[in-house]
């Protein structure tokens, strides 16, 4: 097979580079099945592998992408073969594995989803690991018994893309969505997206963190952490749940335990790396069905070539970014 292009980084003592540069099949690593990649997206790990200090690679030269949607060119493994259209999120794609920034990639056969029913290859790839995320945060939601009648559900940092496909997802639904964010220009984007209301940053969380505060939401995505987590679990009603999965605010989250043993709220890890695959085609499934959107297009910032990349990798890291950027290999 020619040669083909793939996004390498590298970093030699003091010198770091992001390149598009010519690999092989032979410098892919092991795996079961070869993919044609089609499509990949732009994500917070993504920003970080592309920078010297992103603490994501440890391993270089790397191709980073932690989203891959393509064809099957071979297979090793029974469950797939040439010409199966399929998804490959998460595990180590990205940060130990090389990933979807690379116009072939190797990946080992237990870490491939078969494309859902509903979808196409560049629907499921403006989804990617951020859609996945959301959805599956509304599926732990559901499973806790949050429902639309029980009250209003805040998404925070909603102009992301686990908060942008949150607002959506639970608009379909039917739960009445308020979205938090700190860019006032964004609230238009948003109730397209179909939120009902438009809250502040300052709203969710003030600079204070209370032991308790007024009850306002029935339940809550949040993949800000930080402070203003801590602020957002005073504020849920009885019984409510909060499903958290990121950490842009920060690591820590200063709370006490009372709006755990005087309300019943209910914190939930949503862990969308290592989430085990009978729960992870659970969620694709959905998100091909029930989940599925109208207005996945009004969801994508961007659409990119691979030589256009480098130069939109950091916009993440800026807080640049709104929705999906997608990249077309």
């Amino acid at each position: 097979m020619q040669a083909f292009e793939a996004l390498v980084v590298n970093k030699q003592e003091e010198q770091f580079s992001v390149d598009i540069q010519k690999l092989t099949i032979a410098d892919l690593p092991e795996g079961e099945v070869l993919i044609r990649v089609q499509y990949s997206g732009v994500n917070y790990k993504d920003s970080l592998a592309a920078i010297p200090n992103g603490n994501i690679v440890k391993n270089y030269p790397f191709v980073p992408g932690i989203d891959i949607a393509g064809v099957v060119v071979s297979s090793e493994d029974s469950r797939f073969k040439e010409g199966d259209e399929v998804i490959a999120t998460s595990y180590e794609i990205g940060v130990t594995h090389f990933g979807g920034y690379s116009q072939y990639a190797r990946i080992p056969a237990k870490w491939i989803v078969p494309l859902p029913k509903g979808l196409t290859l560049k629907e499921a790839m403006t989804i990617g690991t951020a859609g996945f995320t959301a959805a599956l945060s509304v599926l732990r939601l559901e499973d806790n018994g949050v429902t639309p009648e029980k009250g209003k559900v805040l998404v925070a940092g909603a102009t992301g893309g686990v908060g942008s496909f949150a607002v959506s997802i639970l608009a379909k639904l039917g739960y009445e969505v308020e979205a938090s964010t700190g860019k006032e220009s964004e609230a238009e984007y948003l109730r397209s997206l179909g939120a009902a209301s438009i809250v502040s940053r300052e709203e969710v969380y003030d600079g204070k963190v209370r032991a308790l505060g007024k009850q306002k939401w029935a339940a809550a995505v949040d993949p800000v952490g930080g402070e203003p987590l801590a602020s957002l679990l005073s504020q849920i009603q009885y019984g409510g749940s909060v499903a958290v999965s990121g950490l842009t605010a920060g690591t820590s989250v200063p709370t006490s335990v009372f709006p755990f043993i005087l309300r019943g709220v209910n914190l939930l890890g949503i862990d969308s790396v290592y989430c085990d695959m009978e729960t992870r085609l659970k969620v694709w499934n959905r998100l091909g069905s029930d989940f599925k959107l109208g207005n996945l297009e009004d969801i994508i910032q961007q659409e990119v070539t691979l030589p256009e990349l480098p130069e939109v990798l950091p916009t993440l890291l800026k807080g640049q970014a709104r929705g999906r950027i997608l990249v077309k290999l």
